[in-house]
């Protein structure tokens, strides 16, 4: 199913931003601020960002800083209050189609592959799902894809037989990175892909999903509240705090010489690797 490119055209690609936000804002009504008077809440205040294949973006920050508001942006589930956002260099009109295309062009691995995962189909079907839906290939060659799928994420066959529950949480994330990968992305977003697993397979999972991207020419955005994680896996790094792109930068400078208080406060709290 891949298609084979020159070059000169992978160069293009990869300097071509994916994903870009211009001045992106959501804004969220809430009730604290009287019957008659709502309050707002800015979960994403004025953001510049953009994702090209073949880099890793790191967004850190801590809970309720607007990361995972700024992943629903970037993948097209919330649409922005103000400002715009581009997709392979065309506005972003949230038409079905738009969204269908985005929706192949930008996959997502979710934090908890417990609740990500369909408990009821075993995993043949889990990597089915997605190239079904969007009617891609015939049914040898999606057999044939799904067997390259779990092979890619150092699952045996066997695998593709069981149902979520059997196999152990870090060979569930593996099985929502297969998933995610099935329709040859250009980019994936990983909301805190390994917060929910055992201290013992986070690196394993880091490892494949660093492998994945240098093998595979991928884009990553890779969200996280542990910066020292992030500066594992990420080439430049975004620090978010109260919706802000605070500091952004290549990761060992910014490890190096954080710029921002609120960065050298999450380095000062976050003394381990993993």
């Amino acid at each position: 199913m891949s298609v084979q490119t020159q070059p000169q055209d992978q160069a293009a690609a990869s300097a071509s931003p994916v994903i870009e936000l211009r001045e992106v804002r959501v804004v969220h009504k809430t009730r604290t601020g009287g019957l008659f008077r709502p309050g707002l809440v800015k979960a994403v205040d004025g953001v510049d960002f953009t994702i090209s294949r073949g880099e890793t973006v790191g967004i850190v920050g801590e809970s309720g800083c607007g990361k995972t508001t700024l992943a629903r942006v970037l993948v097209g589930l919330q649409r922005p209050t103000s400002g715009e956002v581009l997709f392979r260099g065309r506005p972003l009109r949230y038409t079905a189609p738009e969204r269908r295309e985005l929706g192949r062009a930008v996959s997502v691995v979710f934090q908890d592959p417990a609740t990500a995962l369909n408990p009821r189909m075993i995993v043949r079907e889990q990597l089915l799902d997605p190239l079904i839906v969007h009617g891609i290939g015939t049914p040898e060659s999606r057999d044939a894809r799904v067997r390259e799928l779990i092979g890619l994420v150092g699952l045996p066959p066997s695998a593709l037989e069981v149902l979520p529950r059997q196999i152990s949480g870090g060979q569930r994330q593996r099985v929502a990175i297969a998933r995610a990968l099935a329709l040859e992305p250009d980019v994936i977003v990983a909301d805190e892909p390994t917060s929910a697993l055992d201290v013992s397979v986070r690196a394993q999972v880091l490892n494949l999903l660093t492998d994945l991207k240098e093998g595979l020419g991928l884009g990553m955005i890779f969200i996280s509240h542990d910066i020292s994680t992030v500066r594992f896996v990420a080439d430049r790094m975004a620090v978010m705090n109260a919706g802000k792109i605070v500091e952004t930068g290549p990761s060992d400078a910014i490890f190096a010489s954080p710029q921002h208080d609120y960065t050298r406060t999450l380095l000062s709290a976050v003394p381990t690797l993993l």
